[in-house]
Formats: C-alpha cells, sequence, structure tokens
C-alpha cells in the first residue's frame, strides 16, 4: 500500500515521488486511455461487423486498462511461501477408478485442444495441427482417434472442441468433413482477435478491421488464457452445462502426451471441491523456463518467468529450488468458470509480448495465459504426473521422437517401447538443416533406431541413410562447405562424426 508522509508525497516502491509527479503519470495513462478508445471506435464505425468488433474490442479494452494500472511487479519475491504440503499430490497417489463407473465419468467430460497456431515455426503453412507426426498421421487425427477409441470402447460421448484463432479457424472448418463417419462430437469456437499497438504511440496499427493479407500483422490472438471469456462467449458452455458435461480437459493440441485420464478425472469428480487441476512434472534442465507453481497470499498460483524480477531468474531456473512446470494439461470445472465470468472474477496477469511488423514498427500485443486463472478457483490443486504426459511437438527435434521406434501408436495415444531401458527420452539437438519439416524428411531416408539412445546433436549438411541405429552419445557436425552421409546400416555408438563424408552411386 502506498505510505503517506504527511501532504508531501507518496513511496511507491521504495522510491519516493511527489504528488505532482503521481498526477502527471497518472494524466498521461488517462490521455493514452482516451486517444486509444477513440482510435478503436473509428475502426468499429468503418468495420462491416460491427457488433463482432464492438465485443472484441472490449475484452480488449478491460485488457489494456489492466497494463495501464500495472505499476510494479505482480509477484513480490520475499512474499512468496512454500508450498503447502496438500498443494500438489503425486499422480501415483491418486485413487483408482472403478471401471464400473468409466461411462458415468466420461459423460461430464469436455476435451478441448488449443488450436490457435500456425506451423510456420516448423516451415509449414496453416494451421500446426494438421502437419503429419506419425504414420501419416496429423495432431487433429490423433486427437480425434483418441476420444473415439473412448467413446467405441465405453459407450461414452465425450466431445472435442477446438479452439481456434482467425489464423486457424477457416482451414480447420475445411478438414473436418473429414471425420463426419467418425464417433466423434467435433464443436469449434474462436478466440478473440486484438490489434497489435505501436509500441511509442500506443495506437494500433492496423487502419483497417480488414483480415486481408495487407492487414492480418496487425491483428493477433490475445493467448491462450482468452479460453474462459471465448468458450462463454460462443455459448458452448451453457450448452454443455446442460447436457449435464461437468468438467473440461484442456491441453495443447501438439503435446502428444496430453490424452484423458481417468484417475485425475476420478479426482475431480469425487471430490467435488476441486474446481481446478494443473498437471505439473519434475523439471530438468530442459524445462529451466517453464512456469511453476508457488504458494502466494494464500493461494495456489503459476509463477511464470515474465513476471520474475531479473534479479531472482537464476534462482527461478533453479531445478533444486522450483522443482516441477506446468505441462499446461489442466481440468476446470464448468460451472466455475460460468460462475467466475458471471462475477467478473477471473484474474489473469497481463503478459506485455514484444514483436516488431515487417515493416521494422516495433508493436505489443497484451496477452494472457490460461493457468494464470488458477488462483482464482477453489480448491485448486497440482498433480505430479508422470513426464510421459508431457509430449511437446514444436521443433523438429521433437518429430524425430515422435517418429521413432521409442514409441508405438495405439488408438491415437503414443506409447514408450518396453525395449528401451530408460523411460526418459533421448536429448536430440538438430541444427537449422533440420528446422523446416520438409527439409527434415528429406534428409531422413529412414528414422533411425533410437531405443538405446541417450543424446543426440546434428549440426551442418547431414542426410541419413536407411537401417540406421543410434546409440549413447552422437555427435554429428558438418562444417560450413562439407557434407556427411550417414551410410545405411550404420551403428554409431557413442560417436563424433566431423568434416566430410560422402558415398556416391556410380
Amino acid at each position: 500500500m502506498p505510505v503517506m508522509n504527511g501532504m508531501s508525497g507518496i513511496y511507491l516502491g521504495g522510491m519516493r515521488r511527489s504528488n505532482s509527479q503521481m498526477e502527471f503519470h497518472t494524466q498521461g495513462r488517462k490521455d493514452a486511455q482516451r486517444a486509444l478508445w477513440k482510435e478503436l471506435d473509428r475502426l468499429k464505425e468503418i468495420s462491416t461487423q460491427k457488433e463482432i468488433v464492438e465485443k472484441e474490442f472490449e475484452g480488449f479494452k478491460e485488457l489494456f486498462s489492466r497494463f495501464l494500472a500495472e505499476t510494479g511487479p505482480s509477484v513480490h519475491w520475499e512474499d512468496i511461501q512454500p508450498l503447502s504440503d496438500d498443494a500438489v499430490t503425486s499422480y501415483d497417489k491418486l485413487q483408482d477408478y472403478d471401471p464400473e463407473e468409466v461411462r458415468q465419468l466420461l459423460d461430464k467430460l469436455v476435451v478441448i485442444k488449443l488450436n490457435g497456431g500456425l506451423g510456420t515455426s516448423m516451415g509449414c503453412k496453416g494451421p500446426k495441427s494438421v502437419i503429419s507426426v506419425r504414420n501419416d498421421l496429423t495432431f487433429l487425427d490423433l486427437a480425434v482417434q483418441q476420444i473415439e477409441y473412448l467413446n467405441k470402447t465405453y459407450g461414452s460421448s465425450v466431445p472435442l472442441v477446438l479452439m481456434n484463432s482467425f489464423n486457424t479457424h477457416e482451414d480447420t472448418k475445411a478438414v473436418l468433413n473429414c471425420y463426419s463417419s467418425c464417433k466423434v462430437d467435433i464443436f469449434t469456437f474462436m478466440q478473440r482477435r486484438y490489434p497489435r499497438i505501436n509500441k511509442e504511440t500506443l495506437l494500433p496499427t492496423a487502419k483497417t478491421c480488414s483480415m486481408d493479407a495487407a492487414n492480418i500483422e496487425h491483428w493477433y490472438p490475445p493467448g491462450h488464457g482468452d479460453i474462459y471469456q471465448s468458450f462463454y462467449d460462443s455459448e458452448l458452455l451453457e450448452s454443455f452445462l446442460r447436457q449435464g458435461k461437468e468438467y473440461m480437459f484442456i491441453s495443447n493440441i501438439d503435446n502428444l502426451g496430453a490424452t484423458v485420464d481417468l484417475k485425475i478425472l476420478n479426482l475431480l469428480v469425487k471430490q467435488k471441491q476441486r474446481e481446478f487441476v494443473m498437471e505439473v512434472t519434475d523439471k530438468t534442465r530442459a524445462d529451466i523456463k517453464g512456469g511453476t507453481l508457488i504458494q502466494y497470499e494464500n493461494k495456489l498460483r503459476l509463477l511464470e518467468i515474465a513476471q520474475v524480477p531479473k534479479e531472482h531468474v537464476d534462482e527461478f531456473k533453479s531445478v533444486s529450488k522450483f522443482k516441477i512446470f506446468n505441462t499446461n494439461n489442466l481440468w476446470v470445472k464448468l460451472s466455475s468458470i460460468k460462475r467466475l465470468i458471471e462475477e467478473k472474477m477471473l484474474d489473469m496477469e497481463v503478459i506485455v509480448n514484444n514483436k516488431s511488423l515487417e515493416n521494422g514498427t516495433n508493436v505489443i500485443q497484451l496477452e494472457t495465459a490460461v493457468g494464470a486463472a488458477m488462483k482464482c478457483f477453489d480448491g485448486a490443486l497440482g498433480v505430479n504426473v508422470p513426464r510421459s504426459r508431457f509430449l511437446p511437438v514444436k521443433r523438429s527435434s521433437d518429430l524425430l521422437l515422435a517418429m521413432s521406434n521409442l514409441y508405438s501408436l495405439k488408438a491415437g495415444s503414443l506409447i514408450m517401447s518396453p525395449l528401451r531401458q530408460f523411460r526418459t527420452t533421448p536429448i536430440v539437438k538438430l541444427g537449422t538443416h533440420f528446422d523446416k519439416v520438409r527439409d527434415f524428411l528429406k534428409r531422413f531416408d529412414g528414422i533411425p533406431d533410437m531405443l538405446e539412445l541417450d543424446h543426440l546433436t546434428v549440426s551442418g549438411d547431414v542426410t541419413f541413410g536407411k537401417g540406421i541405429s543410434l546409440k549413447g552419445t552422437v555427435i554429428i557436425i558438418a562444417n560450413h562447405g562439407d557434407r556427411i552421409d550417414i551410410p545405411p546400416g550404420a551403428i554409431l555408438e557413442n560417436k563424433i562424426v566431423s568434416g566430410n563424408l560422402r558415398i556416391l552411386d556410380h
């Protein structure tokens, strides 16, 4: 709280500011807000979809107002409390479900996949969910197969819901016809779109609300924290509640480990006070930037690296102090979402994401994260799950793991091979020559045997023949101008390969 010192000034964050300084900053914020409101009104008036735009701008105005109002860190480091003993429970300690009750459990569930991302980071056009990841099956194919298997096996009616962005909505709807004969009801809704803001002027860079190729870069989907309001606005939330659905399971569509788990669902159904469950897993050095759970102001909440003061970032990354991280697999009570939205009690920290337009203009986009709402729900709990429930495919190195013999495919789910002695996945680092999926596929005549692999690093112009086996630690480095072709049938065990190696047909 600000501390008054007579009538002369105010102390904020340990720094004294005079009343005139505070008034100046307050007036500056009001001026920025007034100018933005005026420009948003202009954009709305020239839009051909005034009602939709007005609703989206209402949400953006609220987010922008909170952005202007924030004067300090959302978390004071010294006020972080140790996690209570019952804040996080081990998955192994969860009560087993009754096999006779599986259908009743599943009929309370809605599965939502976050499907707003494009495949551009992997060199693909269109939604990331339509990239093939295994046996010519896409992320979306696998998600549908998983739920269809449950519905066929148990006679349940679990629906699949896709939260799209304006980047993915039309392309996703076009491919849904392929699943018309599947035993899965598929629904879609689109999260809102917000205008990017010039970092200097704090005004929208968009001149119209058009989403043509010339204007689309001026707009953005405001992070997956938008799911609560957009789901509510779509009227799907109310519809599912009327059908007797009680919980939703949210996950990223590119997390191949995020399958419906009956033990966690059973926990929610049996412990009615639980409104929110976050799946966490043990942190490794590859996960040091992932959000973690903390106790703060007597509430369990998510702490993201963006909220951490610079002087404490190394402490945040410590595997010994913060031992778990958020998988973004979340289980949430539907009636609680409805209550919090209608009572305007949802509060998620504003994330400021700095970007640059093609013309070099520096812009900011204001976002929220779905897990940040945890502190708003009653009875929130973390469940420390096996690492197998976190298999994201963000890069070609992840794709190599997913396509390898480390896993088999069963009903849309990846199952680690029993032939692998260690239950952890190898560390794989592929160089820039493998970044795009098209280039990645050209460099493998066949996916190597990786059952005994611990670590693989590949850099430079490298190709792999058929029937190759990689074991232990393998490092392959082709220097600039060199090329290395690993021949068919090669067995590399604890080897470093460098220089130039080509085997030519004659």
